[in-house]
């Protein structure tokens, strides 16, 4: 039996088992798994290597239309650039309805962005933002159909936050579609009211960011919105959990016999509230939202990924350049509720979670690939096709030195974005090769695939809302 590719003499680790075996790639798909293969026209050397499936990131940020006057610092060449780089092979951006659009304006917009620039596979999310009945009632339930089979809501930011009965109409549809919906759960009014008073206080700098969103806030959207979940009986994702009151109350649902789901992202482990108390603007490199927490909720994050209240680990990649079309707009420079929410990291996700997570004897090999690829490809409709080594799924592979030691630098990365919030990280193990339906897209510092031959991914309703849950 011929191949196209054999990946030999690895160490192929899946979320559930870690053996040497040789991999045979057929047709951008793997063809044979075993202990010796030969016969192939190219064999890809991975002694001392571990094999890996590609990263899925599902929840990243990518060419989101925001304020007038700010600029999201990646489009999709760079930003599915940058993934394969971190060991990505599929990431999943949000596609935004603005207030009066249509779901389907949206995506015609949005496709006209990703079309013909990924250099990796992309599935998109729905944001809904003006949830009316012909976007509840008509167009959501004709692109569940197409695979457009998940939506994110927000709790909290002027020109996205749902009301709550707007709330529980989009989870009634949810129901109804199969929709799996995710949440931002931070509250609004509560947010408006700390941000008032800190300003009349003259507490403006960056740093304010946090206190005007402390971990109460997060914890009681996370309360309310696994409430609404309950009445309308729908499963949902609460996204970029920070705390570990947030996560108990998951944990608690959970208990409760609830279909309820969790992420968590790199921020939460490695950075804190003091990071956003740095001299003059630099604090405002570290304004995301929820915001870093203490090192005891750091600890807490890690708990939660270890015994499985987080299924899934995702970068939150949202980047503006520290400059005046990102987070120095002159607004900015008034306030911090004015300093654009996000920062870059999709090309660090899986480095970070490898050193921190592996290295560290936090979580095993096996967990790593279950929080950082199969666990996504199963939640959002995409396994066993993606995020898996077996016979029959894209060849979507990362090969990984897990010895290599590497400092994370501006420098070396390849996002959009003009700083990283991780400079002066001392990494152990790297992706040092990554494979796309068995073309290599990215080796070492070089980008081998120069041609973004990356594809759009329909998905199959998420296993949580047809009953048949494999988590």
């Amino acid at each position: 039996m011929s191949f196209d590719t054999i990946i030999k003499g690895g160490t192929v680790v899946t979320a559930s088992d870690t053996f040497k075996a040789d991999i045979g790639i057929r047709a951008g798909r793997i063809a044979a798994i075993a202990e010796a293969l030969d016969d192939a026209a190219t064999i890809i050397d991975a002694g001392g290597k571990l094999v890996m499936p590609g990263g899925i990131d599902s929840h990243v940020h990518i060419s989101q239309p925001g304020a007038p006057d700010v600029v999201m610092a990646e489009d999709f060449e760079s930003g599915t650039i940058a993934a394969a780089f971190g060991g990505n092979t599929t990431v999943m951006p949000f596609c935004l309805q603005q207030k009066g659009q249509t779901l389907r304006e949206a995506l015609k917009a949005y496709h006209a962005e990703a079309d013909g620039r990924c250099h990796i596979d992309v599935s998109f999310h729905l944001i809904l933002t003006d949830p009316n009945p012909g976007v509840l009632g008509q167009e959501l339930p004709a692109l569940v159909e197409e695979g457009y089979t998940s939506l994110k809501v927000f709790m909290t930011y002027d020109d996205m936050m749902l009301k709550d009965r707007e709330l529980l109409e989009v989870m009634a549809a949810a129901r109804r579609t199969g929709a799996f919906v995710m949440i931002h759960a931070e509250g609004y009014d509560t947010i408006r009211f700390l941000a008032d008073a800190l300003e009349a206080e003259g507490k403006t700098a960056p740093y304010y960011h946090g206190p005007s969103r402390p971990v109460a806030v997060e914890r009681e959207a996370t309360h309310r919105a696994i409430s609404f979940a309950e009445i309308t009986d729908v499963p949902i994702m609460i996204v970029h959990v920070s705390n570990r009151q947030a996560m108990e109350e998951i944990e608690r649902a959970r208990r409760r016999g609830l279909n309820i789901s969790g992420e968590t992202c790199p921020q939460y482990l490695v950075l804190t509230e003091e990071d956003m108390d740095g001299e003059a603007m630099q604090g405002a490199k570290f304004v995301c939202s929820p915001p870093p927490r203490t090192t005891e909720d750091q600890a807490a994050c890690w708990e939660g990924l270890q015994h499985g209240i987080f299924s899934v680990f995702s970068s939150d990649h949202c980047p503006y350049r520290f400059a005046e079309d990102g987070k120095l707009t002159a607004k900015a420079h008034d306030g911090f509720r004015w300093v654009p929410n996000g920062i870059p990291g999709i090309e660090t996700r899986l480095p970070i979670l490898f050193s921190e997570g592996v290295k560290k004897g936090r979580i095993s090999l096996n967990q790593f690939v279950a929080l950082t690829a199969t666990n996504h490809a199963k939640t959002y409709g995409l396994y066993p096709k993606k995020g898996t080594i077996a016979v029959g799924a894209d060849a979507d592979i990362a090969l990984w030195d897990p010895d290599i030691v590497r400092t994370i630098r501006q420098t070396d990365l390849h996002h959009g974005c003009d700083y990283t919030p991780y400079e002066g990280l001392e990494i152990t193990g790297w992706p040092v090769l990554t494979m796309l339906r068995g073309r290599v897209v990215t080796e070492g510092d070089t980008l081998v695939s120069t041609a973004p031959e990356g594809q759009y991914l329909p998905r199959e309703r998420s296993p949580f809302t047809t009953g048949k849950q494999i988590l």
